[in-house]
Formats: structure tokens, C-alpha cells, sequence
């Protein structure tokens, strides 16, 4: 793994703000014309977008009729100037997906969407991200290619085989150092863990944490649970 201070990179900042975005704004296109609607996203262990969509609102129509997209998102402006908030906006194709560990993984990170998640109209949709632009602040800008944002394959693969185990025996066995690390008591639970980071929940708030580099298995994710439990103790 490399150092956090090495690893704070115009790509590693655009990876952080797609992982714990909760909010976006989806453009689609509407015969032509631009159309920009408010969405839920959730960040999948690949790298991929996903989102919970009604097929009766008007975004979803015009996904069916041209799936071409983006989807911009942001985070917490550093002044009262609001050009300093870090955003990111990405491109790709958008497809409907049915696969229930995905909304699973949408429903961990957004827990009151399961009040209409198995309505009829809903489905999830997938945004492969194909490019990406980053504005880390005033005048600080940056594109990128898939390959930049996109995580390693083996990694991915690796965290995600070892997820249930590490979420069972954080739960189970460390609830105190979830506490210590999401900042405030009560009964937090992992809900996440991916190669950059996880999500912790208390009931229906949700916060994101990320590793101070990408991880690799599950040893890397035990070392950085310890150092991150150490450093809220401290």
C-alpha cells in the first residue's frame, strides 16, 4: 500500500467523492436537450454508479430513449466562495440491471430507500464510468480516462469475496471501535467495505470512510481498521 500523503492524488480525491456522494445531478438528454434531475447514487465495489430510478420519472424516459449520460457530484465548499467545492462529474452508459446484491448494496448506503425499492416502477440502473472531469476547488482541474478511476480487478475481487466476514466480525466483535471511529456513541454498523474504503450506519445515516490507500485483501483492511481505531482513541 502506498502512504496517505503519497496517495492524495487529483484521482484518488475524484475516487473519494464518487465512493461517499449520496446526492447528484443526472443529465440525461430529452430529444435533444439538455435535462439535469436530482439523484441518489450509490458507488458499487467496480467503480460503477448505481441508481434507483421510477420508470414514470422523466429522466428515466429519457434514459430508455438515449442511455448516453452524466452524473455530477459534489462535496463541502472550503469558503463561503462556492467555487471551491470539490466536484466531479462523470460520463458513461446507462443499462438496467437486475441483480439483488446490487440493490442490496444501494439499499446499505441509502436505508430509507427500501420504503419504495420493491415498487413496481423502480428499477436499478448502472453507469459504467467511461471519463470523468475533477474541479478540486477554484482553478484546480483535471480529467480523466476509465483506467484512472477504475479500481484494481484482483483487489475488487478479493475485498468482495472477504466482505460478509469482515462485516460479521466488526459487528459482532468490535461495535466499540466502529463507535470510536464514526465519531459519536450508539450501535453503528459496517454496512460497506470495498478497496477504498467503508460505510458505517446508525439507523438511517450512513457515513463513508475511506482507507488511506487502496487495499488489497482482507489483511490490509484488518492493518487499517487497527490504525483508524488507534487514531480515534487517541
Amino acid at each position: 500500500m502506498a502512504s496517505e500523503s503519497e496517495n492524495i492524488t487529483p484521482a484518488w480525491q475524484a475516487k473519494m467523492l464518487l465512493r461517499s456522494a449520496r446526492s447528484g445531478c443526472l443529465a440525461t438528454s430529452a430529444k435533444g436537450h439538455p435535462f439535469a434531475s436530482l439523484v441518489t447514487p450509490a458507488c458499487m465495489p467496480d467503480g460503477s454508479l448505481l441508481l434507483l430510478l421510477s420508470r414514470l420519472a422523466e429522466h428515466t424516459r429519457y434514459l430508455r430513449a438515449d442511455p448516453r449520460c452524466s452524473l455530477m457530484m459534489g462535496g463541502v465548499a472550503t469558503s463561503v466562495n462556492p467555487q471551491t467545492t470539490p466536484r466531479v462529474t462523470v460520463s458513461g452508459v446507462a443499462e438496467v440491471v437486475d441483480d439483488p446484491s446490487l440493490k442490496a448494496r444501494f439499499l446499505a448506503v441509502h436505508p430509507y430507500a427500501t420504503l419504495y425499492a420493491d415498487f413496481g416502477d423502480f428499477a436499478t440502473w448502472r453507469i459504467v464510468v467511461e471519463a470523468g472531469a475533477l474541479v478540486g476547488g477554484f482553478a484546480r482541474a483535471f480529467r480523466f480516462v476509465a483506467a484512472d478511476l477504475a479500481p484494481d480487478a484482483d483487489a475488487v475481487a478479493a475485498v468482495l469475496a472477504s466482505e460478509p466476514g469482515i462485516l460479521e466480525h466488526c459487528n459482532r466483535d468490535h461495535p466499540d471501535a466502529l463507535a470510536a471511529i464514526a465519531g459519536s456513541p450508539g450501535e453503528w454498523r459496517m454496512v460497506t467495505a470495498d478497496v477504498d474504503g467503508f460505510d458505517l450506519a446508525l439507523d438511517e445515516r450512513v457515513i463513508r470512510f475511506p482507507w488511506s490507500a487502496p487495499v488489497r485483501d482482507s489483511g490490509d483492511v484488518r492493518r487499517e481498521l487497527v490504525r483508524m481505531t488507534k487514531a480515534a482513541r487517541a
